[in-house]
């Protein structure tokens, strides 16, 4: 005969505990599998670059910000970009349509020009090279292409640093000018040619009656070969030196990076840009991706094998 539970109230506590324990461990169950999905979902997601929310991996815009994320295509010639990426280094081509080439401001809507530079969308016409360019400065020659890029390069030529990399180029390019010897032979020939300049210019001075003339030495002296190379080694890592204090970190706009690097290249010497990206070699900036996250100029030897992104 079945025992009546009503008439055993402590078994009908323990029945009625037993329950609650088996009801919060499922619960409790519950929880870590639906922690556990979570956990994975989010691990599956699409994080958004501009504002960091987990997105649905399929999603092609953020549900928060509602910036493009994942994967894009290039509207030129449908190559893979990333989301914050403006420039397609397959067609060469500048992709955003809401942001300023030139300066990095926002757009609105088909503006011919720029609100805030006075950019044409369209690009400018190099008048030194005539080389169509998307930026500031022109990717071909580095001509300044607008008045901020005109005023940010006068600023930049103030820098102690960049006049010294200057300073350092004109060097390098005057030595080049002058071959150094390339036997003692000729060593010996340049040492009489060098005696002859100096009779001849104290004899036209003495013609124009001056009693005791100072002959100025010769701008181009020459030298020997492993001296020319030893001093241009020392002038090389002087300008890589400048260069690396002068990288570049990340910014918040692209501009902001190709206009500075662009303005402070030196002239006279072999460079490619190293972008922080992909830490590839660009002939400039204006032909990485995403330069907003930074980079440096670095020097180009005579024979070097580094593949260089050539975006001109």
């Amino acid at each position: 005969m079945n025992e009546d539970i009503t008439l055993n109230p402590e078994r009908t506590d323990r029945g009625m505990q037993q329950m609650q324990h088996e009801e919060i461990a499922l619960e409790r169950t519950d929880d870590i599998q639906m922690e556990q999905q979570m956990q994975m979902h989010a691990a599956q997601g699409v994080k958004c670059p501009y504002c960091g929310t987990m997105n649905e991996p399929e999603a092609a815009f953020c549900a928060s910000c509602g910036q493009p994320i994942g994967k894009t295509s290039c509207p030129n010639c449908g190559a893979d970009l990333d989301p914050d990426a403006d420039f397609c280094e397959v067609c060469r081509h500048y992709v955003r349509t809401d942001v300023c080439s030139f300066c990095g401001a926002r757009l609105t809507g088909n503006e011919a020009f720029c609100p805030e530079c006075g950019s044409p969308r369209g690009g400018i016409v190099c008048p030194v090279c005539h080389t169509l360019n998307d930026f500031a400065f022109c990717k071909q020659c580095g001509t300044p292409l607008t008045d901020e890029a005109k005023q940010l390069q006068e600023e930049v030529k103030l820098l102690p640093e960049y006049a010294e990399l200057q300073q350092l180029a004109v060097e390098i390019q005057q030595m080049s000018l002058t071959l150094p010897y390339s036997s003692e032979r000729e060593l010996v020939r340049d040492q009489l040619n060098m005696k002859l300049r100096e009779r001849v210019l104290k004899l036209l001075a003495e013609d124009r009656g001056v009693i005791h003339p100072v002959i100025p030495e010769s701008e181009h002296k020459r030298m020997s070969r492993k001296e020319y190379e030893a001093k241009k080694k020392e002038r090389l890592e002087k300008i890589t030196e400048i260069l690396d204090k002068m990288a570049q970190g990340p910014q918040l706009k692209p501009a902001q990076v190709r206009n500075y690097a662009m303005a402070c290249k030196p002239q006279g010497v072999r460079l490619a840009w190293e972008c922080n990206f992909k830490h590839a070699l660009h002939s400039s900036p204006c032909g990485c991706a995403k330069p907003q996250l930074g980079g440096k100029w670095v020097i180009l030897g005579k024979n070097t094998k580094k593949e260089i992104k050539d975006d001109i």
